[in-house]
This record gives C-alpha cells, structure tokens and sequence, in this order.
C-alpha cells in the first residue's frame, strides 16, 4: 500500500497546540488537516507556529472549519452571520498554508425542520460564500458526508451530489468520510457515483452504527476492496484519530494490505 498521500489530523482536544505534528512525516505521515476546533484554532497567537512548520517540514497542510455549534443551513441570522465570519476567518488566517478546506453541512434547527425550503436554501447559499471566499485564496471547499444522525444534510450521495449541483461552485467538491459513510452503508455507493468529485478523504473505521473513529481495521469497512476501488484516486486521505499513536497503527495496517 503506497501511504505517500496519507495525512493525519487530531481530533482530540490537545493541549499542546503543534509540537506534535513534527513528528509526522518520521511516521510516514505526508501531510497534516489542521482543525479548527479547541486549541488547534489557527489565531494570532499561534500563526507562526504554524508558519514554522510549514516551512521546516514537507507536510501538506488542509484545513478543517469548525463544526462544533455551526450550522450552514441555520436561520437566526446574527448567529449564522457570526458563524461565517468565523469560518472565513479561519480561510484567511490559513491562506498561506492550505489549498483545501474541509466544510460540514448544515442541518434542519428546530425551526429549519417547518421551512425547509428556507434552510436548504440558506445550506447552498453558505457553501456558496464559503467558496467565494475561498476562490480569492486558491482554496478549495470540500464539503463532507455526514454520519447517521438526525435531520443533517449529506448522509447519502445522492444528496452530496444535489448539495454540489445547487452550489454551482468550481472551487467545490467532496470530502468522502469512509467512516461516515459506514454508518450509513454507503461507501461502496460513495465511489461508485461521486469518485470524479471527491477531492479529499477521511479514513476511520467503525461497525457500522455509529461514528466510532477507531483505527483502521477495527471496524467493519472493507478496507482492501475500499483501496481497489480508489485506485486512481490522487487526493490526501486523512486518518481522524485521538491520538499519534492511533495514527501509527493506521499505516501499519495499510502497509500490511
């Protein structure tokens, strides 16, 4: 198994910002998804951490939005304004290091769920400034299937497919979220109708009912059949694990297909 596009990103809040993506590319490691989420939120504080290993590693740098309360397809307008002022804050402040910048979909509020002609409306027009602003940097957005859970947009391909096509953007395409994408019993489907705009992976692995997050090959995905079915793909693909040590048991695994 070639791991030469094989990233890694925490998503555990980690308390020592980003010493630890030095250690990386000794892993096997070609790049590294910076989330914007608890202490790895890219400010002015930390830039020139970042800047640093930017310039003193060979890691590709992608950029995952915050998704912890942001609702793309939300209708109370301060709220949602001060949620894409957040975003394209974090596209700003990333400019200099990334090329792509994963998005999660909306998702129908209380409110959303009696006009949901309005959120679906108010999802594509977020996606659509997003990659706007984005279009500026050189960036591309790449909006990522969701998991089972309720009344949230992106579950299915179909949908993604839809979300893409109403988005109209050339700067837009697909982060496939394999794990995600198990919950629901997608992935095969994922390929086989999105494959020419997906720009981007996470890879993680579950039994098939919840977004677990375990190492690869601890779950239930297929991973041998998964990587055949790619095989032209060119994109990075992304392990989502707590720790670096999850990330090392990855590429083991990978190795061993």
């Amino acid at each position: 198994m070639d791991v030469r596009n094989l990233s890694f990103s925490s998503r555990a809040a980690v308390g020592d910002q980003f010493n630890w993506a030095y250690e990386l590319e000794d892993m096997g490691y070609a790049g590294w998804e910076i989330v914007q989420e608890g202490s790895q939120t890219l400010s002015d504080e930390n830039i020139h951490l970042v800047r640093e290993i930017s310039e003193t590693t060979n890691l590709t740098l992608t950029m995952h939005l915050p998704f912890s309360d942001m609702n793309l397809a939300g209708l109370n307008k301060g709220i949602h304004d001060e949620i894409m002022r957040q975003m394209k804050k974090c596209l700003d402040m990333g400019s200099d290091f990334v090329n792509l910048a994963v998005v999660h979909p909306g998702y129908l509020s209380p409110y959303g769920s009696q006009v949901q002609d309005q959120a679906w409306k108010k999802n594509v027009e977020s996606i659509q400034q997003l990659c706007d602003c984005a279009a500026d940097m050189g960036i591309v957005i790449a909006v990522e299937n969701m998991p089972r859970m309720p009344k949230i947009y992106g579950m299915n391909p179909d949908e993604m497919l839809v979300i893409l096509k109403d988005v109209n953007r050339e700067n837009a395409g697909i982060t496939l979220d394999v794990g995600h994408a198990n919950t629901n019993g997608f992935v095969d489907e994922f390929v086989e109708k999105c494959l020419g705009k997906i720009k981007h992976m996470h890879i993680h692995d579950n039994h098939g009912k919840r977004d677990e997050h375990l190492p690869l090959g601890q779950g239930t995905v297929d991973w041998k059949k998964f990587m055949e079915s790619i095989s032209g793909y060119k994109g990075m693909m992304v392990t989502e694990m707590m720790n670096l040590d999850e990330g090392r048991q990855c590429i083991e695994f990978l190795k061993s297909l």
